[in-house]
């Protein structure tokens, strides 16, 4: 605990006047005001995150948090509980989904065991950090403790702050757990006062029995542990899963450094709630990526007050819309640096008072 109240008590709000000299050169820029939609937001906020008004991308990383779910118990996933283990030498080789986008994105990819069934993952590669070996069944009884939900907040924390120490400028989150979207509905629930069934989506396209059988675990789960939604480690506990926990810490971790955090999809969206309601600041810190075709992440988002940068009907997680966002960062940064004013280019500016206010 004295990791995360550390953390918590280091992270402050943007820098107001690293943003107002970057606005001030962005509305100077050989284009008409805004012209460039959320690139300019997105630099404007590098800004604020950074303390510098002209701010840069150097260092990539994206990490994925890997833990599994006793809920599965209740049929609410097509997929065996094993996929989770056997996933992971696919990210670490570099041939899975966030292998490929990942290495076109120049970003590093750092795999963490934080909570996978069975006994160690012996895989080259992957960061063993176990808290235990997957949550307990949230629709019979608390997924884990507080102390384990803590425990892996805090490995979170420590993976972020030790990629920064290495030279990551950006972080991406990424996750690996089958039925993950489960818990994550459940949050979502919690949080935003919805019942399961505005909540519940298809997952991995599950038919119409396993999304039944996916909502009444939801509902159970809310009506037996009841989460206190003032209190995002209890939720978290109750409710949540070790690797949403471990991006918890991750996107508290990245806040704490001034380090942007790249958003994924519903389930690292998840892990923004509850860090959101643990430290509300964190919140700047955010960047959303994309939108999910999971049903409630447009909820999740707008819960949060972000706006995704990209709409592809994507749903795969593993931080791919995250990592494919990195550009779209690097390139609103370097339209606030390598793009010339107008007096610099010489060219006549346009007439202030004709502008739309």
């Amino acid at each position: 605990m004295e990791l995360l109240n550390k953390t918590l008590q280091s992270i402050e709000g943007l820098n107001d006047s690293a943003m107002k000299e970057a606005r001030e050169r962005l509305d100077n820029l050989l284009k008409p005001p805004g012209s460039l939609g959320v690139l300019e937001e997105v630099a404007e906020q590098m800004a604020g995150i950074t303390g510098q008004p002209r701010p840069t991308v150097g260092g990539k990383s994206v990490i994925v948090m890997a833990g599994d779910h006793g809920v599965v118990e209740e049929g609410v996933s097509v997929a065996p509980q094993e996929i989770t283990r056997q996933m992971l030498p696919a990210f670490i080789r570099g041939f899975a989904g966030i292998g490929v986008l990942a290495r076109q994105a120049g970003a590093k990819v750092v795999v963490v065991d934080v909570g996978v069934a069975g006994g160690p993952v012996d895989i080259p590669g992957v960061v063993s950090r176990k808290v235990r070996p997957g949550t307990g069944n949230i629709a019979r009884e608390p997924a884990m403790t507080r102390e384990e939900a803590v425990q892996a907040v805090e490995v979170g924390i420590e993976m972020v702050m030790a990629e920064v120490g290495q030279g990551a400028t950006i972080i991406a989150t990424g996750d690996m757990g089958i039925g993950n979207t489960t818990p994550s509905s459940a949050i979502l629930a919690a949080f935003g006062n919805y019942s399961a069934k505005e909540v519940t989506g298809r997952g991995t396209l599950v038919n119409d029995d396993v999304m039944a059988k996916k909502t009444a675990a939801i509902a159970t789960a809310l009506q037996i542990n009841k989460p206190d939604s003032a209190d995002g480690l209890d939720v978290l506990s109750k409710i949540g899963g070790l690797e949403i926990a471990g991006l918890t810490g991750v996107i508290l971790g990245a806040a704490a450094s001034r380090v942007p955090v790249i958003i994924d999809g519903f389930i690292s969206t998840a892990a923004g709630v509850v860090a959101a309601a643990i430290k509300p600041e964190c919140k700047e810190y955010m960047i959303a990526s994309h939108l999910s075709a999971e049903s409630g992440h447009k909820l999740m988002l707008e819960y949060l007050g972000l706006k995704p940068m990209l709409h592809m009907n994507m749903r795969l997680g593993e931080g791919t819309g995250a990592v494919l966002s990195m550009n779209l960062v690097d390139a609103g940064c370097r339209i606030l640096n390598e793009m010339a004013t107008f007096a610099e280019a010489n060219v006549m500016d346009l007439e202030e008072d004709r502008i739309l206010k």
